[in-house]
């Protein structure tokens, strides 16, 4: 009995871990045959997908090596569904012997729009975000997205912006995103400094810079108070430009940053400098490695001189005018390059110029990008080449500075492709539009004109042709009129400019003349570059001009309510309208550093004017200035001016009272216009000043910014003496029964004056503020009648604003 029930109890216990084995073994057997399926299952189901066919997101699914769907390949085919961004879920799953793919789609994207800005447009913001309408809805790309938007702000010098993205869902698995934004207040730059700048002061250097500081005047009117990087980045290449002109070849710009000050919230942009020595220029010399191609006849091209301070722009200028004296003589192929060898000793650079024959290579095409106005014609007349031509990389280094000049793009880059041949080069033109137009209401006061306004429309880029247009109506106290002018840059297809102005001006009278005018006309004028600093510009005008006298004045004899005006005024009177017709030419010659503001270079021009080619007048006239600057020391500049004309009749015809000089302010300042010079004396007048067919005046005059005031005002004192004369007045003296006694009409009678002037060139015009004192000047006392006088003036106040 006991051996049987030990036997059945084994029994069990063998049963029991046999069925134990069996049915582990059974479940091993399925979960193995389980997988071998999956790895070799060509049935794949697709759940979740509502837009998206299930033949394409099987098609993700492909087998690997061993022709099986393995672990490997189910990660690569979710990874890839994951990166078409159509996905925010994607899962796998074994059942049945099938892969069961389950996918959540992604929103689809019903609105894109934007709250809170008032700085950025929408439709700008619109254009830089890659989330839109009628896509779906990818959270990284949003993300992405916000980012941008960050970095247009920052661009326009809002570093407090915050983006917030909102999901607002609607039905049918769409969505409308909102980015929510808060544009922060503006951040500026606070304050520029430069490290190691010893040759020059901070303040000259901040001119040579487009960035600027907030200034408390007219912050609110700038934009180059923005901290940008890239125009940083781009005032950091001007600065090395600038000392390169200025002798400095071993200057390096050692970095350019913008620190964020949170207790002043803004930036202080910090340039450091290692200036190293200047340099002046030693020995020149051209050697031409150019079979027949003398040296000697590219010397005339070289712009600089020995002993002159080193200017790299003028090296440049001396590569382009060789190459083409080269193109000239045959050599379309010449390369020019400069060799500079130092003299560490003696701060001397002597200068080789070697002219080899260079890499015959030919441009294919230019290709030009960006230009969404300006049309491409405009771009291309800038090159002195074209394709088909020879490459010569200084005529497009020349091209490129041309385009900058033109002030029609924020940016102008030119690079080089390799063409379709060894021997073929592909030009790309890269531009970035900006505003060229002008909408001004401008209103003002002079102690000449008295209260002035005018509204002006102007676009020196018409219609993207490169069409100079300006239309302006002036109105004010004492003077009246209205001017409209139009210049085509490139006449006739040639380098050549050519104008044409309409003008109507009435000037009442006032304290310092008795009559009024009205001139009427217009100009006729082409212009064209004879060298890079020697301009010629002949002209024709026609105009014609009439005299009218106010009833207080309009009288002979004189009685208690009436004083007569002088008799050569009453004489223009009587001859009523008066029509000129004249030829004539300007040649200017212009090396100055900086048109705006000067510090070094030469003004000079020279005008000849010859009346009588039709009209009523005739008169041989002549003017010159000149205007030199140099600055003595860094932020003291010295301007001297001269200045001289002579008028004369030919033909038989009397000299008009009008067509003589009237000086004032013009030559000496401290007189009021037409304040000195030849006056009628006679008793009982107006005493008008007659003008003088010859002067001759000269300006002594040092500049330098206020040092208690930021350099970004723009305000700088100036103090001056001038020296001038006026006379030899050649109209008439006699007419209606009468006569004149003229006075004040010696070339003895040399006016001078001293002076100081506040001279702002602010964001609303031209400014200028000066007293002077007159320190010599004359007066006359006819027979029978009071002493009469040069008129002076000792504050003069002069400019306008826009707005």
């Amino acid at each position: 009995m006991g051996l049987c029930v030990r036997w059945v109890r084994g029994l069990a216990l063998c049963c029991s871990v046999l069925g134990g084995v069996l049915v582990g073994g059974g479940l091993l057997a399925v979960a193995s045959s389980d997988v071998a399926v999956a790895q070799t299952s060509q049935s794949i189901v697709v759940q979740g997908n509502r837009r998206v066919e299930a033949g394409t997101i099987r098609s993700y699914f492909k087998p690997g090596p061993s022709g099986r769907v393995g672990a490997a390949e189910e990660n690569e085919a979710i990874k890839a569904l994951y990166a078409t961004g159509l996905f925010s879920d994607v899962h796998v799953s074994h059942a049945g012997g099938r892969l069961v793919v389950s996918v959540v789609e992604n929103p689809v994207i019903n609105q894109v729009a934007f709250e809170g800005n008032k700085k950025a447009k929408d439709e700008q913001l619109r254009a830089e975000v890659q989330s839109k309408a009628r896509g779906t809805l990818s959270r990284p790309t949003v993300q992405a997205d916000v980012q941008r938007i960050i970095e247009i702000y920052h661009r326009t010098g809002r570093f407090d912006v915050t983006v917030v993205p909102k999901i607002i869902e609607l039905p049918n698995n769409r969505v409308n995103l909102v980015f929510e934004i808060n544009e922060g207040r503006k951040t500026g730059v606070k304050e520029i400094r430069f490290v190691g700048a010893h040759a020059f002061s901070s303040g000259r250097l901040k001119n040579v810079i487009k960035t600027t500081a907030t200034n408390w005047l007219y912050g609110f009117l700038q934009t180059t108070d923005i901290y940008d990087p890239d125009r940083v980045e781009a005032d950091r290449d001007l600065l090395r430009r600038f000392y390169l002109k200025h002798g400095y070849a071993d200057v390096r710009i050692v970095s350019a940053v913008g620190e964020y000050d949170p207790a002043r919230k803004g930036f202080i942009v910090i340039f450091t400098i290692d200036e190293g020595a200047q340099y002046h220029v030693g020995t020149i010399d051209v050697i031409s490695n150019v079979h027949a191609l003398d040296p000697a006849s590219l010397r005339d091209a070289v712009k600089l001189g020995s002993g002159n301070v080193f200017n790299a722009d003028l090296v440049q200028k001396s590569v382009e005018a060789m190459t083409i004296e080269a193109a000239k003589h045959g050599y379309a192929f010449a390369n020019v390059r400069p060799r500079g060898d130092r003299d560490f000793h003696r701060k001397l650079i002597n200068i080789v110029f070697v002219v080899e024959e260079g890499t015959r290579a030919y441009i294919e095409r230019i290709n030009i990008h960006g230009n969404t106005r300006t049309r491409d014609y405009v771009i291309r007349r800038e090159f002195d080449i074209g394709e088909g031509d020879p490459y010569n990389r200084a005529l497009i280094d020349r091209a490129e500075r041309r385009l900058k000049n033109l002030n029609y793009f924020k940016t102008v880059k030119i690079t080089n492709e390799p063409g379709s041949a060894p021997d073929r080069v592909v030009i790309d033109v890269n531009v970035e539009e900006k505003s060229t137009g002008q909408f001004s209401v401008s209103g003002g006061y002079s102690t000449a004109d008295g209260f002035l306004a005018e509204v002006s429309v102007a676009d020196r880029n018409l219609m993207g042709r490169g069409e100079f247009a300006k239309a302006s109506v002036t109105y004010g106290q004492r003077a009246r009129g209205f001017d409209l002018s139009f210049v085509e840059p490139y006449l006739l297809g040639y380098r050549m400019a050519g104008g044409i102005d309409l003008f109507a001006r009435q000037n009442l009278s006032s304290d310092y003349v008795s009559y009024e005018t009205k001139t009427i006309g217009g100009n006729l004028r082409v212009g064209f570059a004879l060298t890079e600093e020697l301009a010629l510009q002949p002209h024709y005008s026609l105009y014609r001009q009439e005299i009218t006298l106010p009833s207080q004045y309009n009288c002979f004899p004189a009685s208690s309510t009436c004083t007569p005006a002088s008799l050569p005024v009453r004489l223009e009177l009587a001859q009523g309208a008066v029509t000129t017709s004249l030829i004539g030419y300007t040649l200017t010659y212009n090396t100055l550093d900086n048109v705006n503001s000067p510090t070094s270079g030469l003004y000079a021009s020279l005008t000849n004017d010859l009346a009588g080619v039709g009209g009523d007048v005739n008169f041989i006239r002549t003017t010159a200035q000149a205007r030199t600057y140099y600055e003595l020391v860094p932020d003291l500049v010295g301007v001297l001016k001269l200045q001289g004309g002579h008028v004369a009749s030919w033909g038989g015809k009397s000299l008009r009272m009008l067509d003589h000089f009237q000086m004032g302010p013009n030559l000496v300042r401290g007189f009021a216009p037409a304040g000195l010079g030849p006056r009628d004396l006679t008793p009982g007048t107006t005493n008008d000043a007659l003008g003088g067919s010859l002067f001759w005046g000269s300006t002594v005059e040092l500049q330098t910014p206020l040092f208690f005031l930021p350099k970004e005002i723009g305000i700088k004192l100036a103090t001056y003496v001038d020296a001038g004369s006026l006379w030899d007045y050649q109209g008439p003296t006699a007419g209606l029964g009468q006569t004149v006694t003229v006075g004040l009409d010696k070339i003895s009678d040399i006016r001078t004056s001293i002076g100081v002037g506040l001279i702002w060139d602010s964001p609303l015009g031209p400014l200028r503020f000066d007293l002077a004192y007159p320190l010599t000047k004359y007066c006359a006392t006819p027979v029978g009648g009071p002493k009469v006088c040069d008129r002076t003036q000792i504050f003069r106040f002069s400019g306008g604003t826009k707005f």
